[in-house]
């Protein structure tokens, strides 16, 4: 008589012995830990699945979109004057919202984006500009820095890992990412060194902007999903940046030089040098031109791809004193709510503020001098206030010049 063979489970193979529960079905058997890793997947692909169906990015309808008048205001909360760049990065937006709802059409009409630069100078607002617009929008936005890219083969990352960030802010949803926003920030750390072409390799220069042409353009780019270096084995994602929005930001240091050259250049004769002394030579940025870029560096294929040129504004006393307080997350504001979770009230008398614009205007770092000369003058306080009983604390002026001027002979000590 024939032994009778054990049941085994029809997905590992496991005999009914070697596991701690076996389920009979009709035609088959399953073990308890392939039950365990089923349901494991099963939750893994319905997630993915609700995700998809529930994503933010993919719910762009157009009666929900915000007009560039909505999209000012917002940045208004925020950002203090500018309203020639903010005008100009509200359209663009909008106008991107609008290419991703453009149905196909019979009369051949395709609408083309239009990547922007911004150019200002350090502490003007062009990165806060962008993290702003990011708090509004319902595609996916992500800011990445100009500054760590180099040429493909070099030590650094490709071009491409701009894209890794997108994917990665989109989670890996390709659809989501191919219509997003990318802000490309201190675009100007990637001028060749001259106006001439580089007989050498630029490898963090000319080399890059070469390397970014495909992706301002639009083309299907093979993507390392985990960012860093290209390899033949490497798993890629294709990506297509055709409805991929580029904004570019940067200071272009010096690039003042090069728009009175040519604003110099220009004007030749008696009528001419009447028409020079309208010029405002404390904001020379406002007369900025594509061909100033390419005098700085950008090469002319790169400028042709960012039809789309604003400026930032000099930041005066009154826009230094605005930023100071007035925004919804104004500096100051923001050390008062520090203290407040302590149960501490904070104030700070008028002339202090003033005395803190000084020190901005002589530094010369613009709105992020305010940070860094508030966070001096508020330090000790910082160190001190939870420790003690205090419940009310005023910051004079003479408090603010005691402070200001200690800190600067611990640094002349330290010179």
């Amino acid at each position: 008589m024939t032994k009778k063979s054990e049941d085994r489970c029809s997905f590992c193979g496991c005999a009914r012995s070697e596991v701690p529960l076996l389920i009979s079905g009709i035609s088959g058997n399953i073990c308890s830990d392939c039950a365990e890793r089923a349901k494991e997947m099963a939750d893994e692909i319905l997630a993915k699945s609700s995700n998809k169906k529930g994503n933010k990015h993919n719910d762009i309808k157009k009666e929900d979109l915000p007009t560039p008048q909505q999209i000012k205001e917002f940045l208004d909360l925020y950002v203090i004057g500018q309203d020639e760049a903010k005008k100009f990065l509200s359209v663009s937006v909008y106008n991107h919202y609008k290419r991703l709802l453009q149905e196909k059409s019979d009369d051949g009409i395709e609408i083309e984006k239009s990547n922007i630069i911004m150019v200002g100078s350090t502490g003007t607002g062009k990165t806060l500009l962008a993290r702003t617009i990011a708090k509004l929008l319902k595609v996916p936005f992500t800011i990445v820095d100009a500054t760590v890219l180099t040429e493909a083969g070099y030590v650094g990352e490709d071009v491409e890992s701009l894209l890794t960030r997108l994917l990665q802010v989109a989670d890996y949803d390709v659809a989501a990412a191919e219509r997003g926003i990318v802000f490309i920030d201190e675009i100007d750390k990637i001028a060749r060194k001259s106006d001439n072409p580089s007989i050498t390799r630029d490898v963090s220069g000319e080399g890059v902007q070469q390397g970014l042409l495909k992706l301002l353009e639009g083309s299907i780019v093979n993507v390392p999903p985990q960012g860093g270096r290209k390899h033949p084995e490497q798993k890629m994602i294709a990506v297509n940046t055709n409805n991929i929005l580029f904004i570019c930001g940067g200071a272009f240091d010096g690039i003042e030089k090069k728009i009175a050259s040519r604003m110099n250049t220009t004007t030749v004769g008696y009528s001419a040098s009447k028409d020079s002394s309208h010029i405002d030579k404390d904001n020379l940025l406002q007369y900025i031109a594509p061909q100033d870029l390419k005098a700085f560096g950008l090469i002319p294929e790169i400028i042709g791809r960012m039809p789309v040129l604003t400026y930032l504004e000099p930041l005066d006393r009154t826009a230094l004193r605005s930023i100071l307080t007035e925004p919804k997350n104004a500096i100051i504001k923001q050390y008062i709510k520090l203290f407040a979770m302590d149960d501490v009230a904070l104030s700070f008398e008028e002339e202090v503020f003033e005395y803190i614009i000084d020190k901005a205007i002589e530094f010369k770092l613009g709105a992020r001098g305010l940070r860094s000369i508030t966070e001096a003058i508020m330090m000790d306080v910082m160190y001190e206030t939870p420790s003690s009983e205090r419940k009310e604390l005023c910051i004079t002026l003479e408090y603010a010049k005691s402070k200001m001027e200690n800190s600067k002979e611990a640094r002349l000590r330290n010179a």
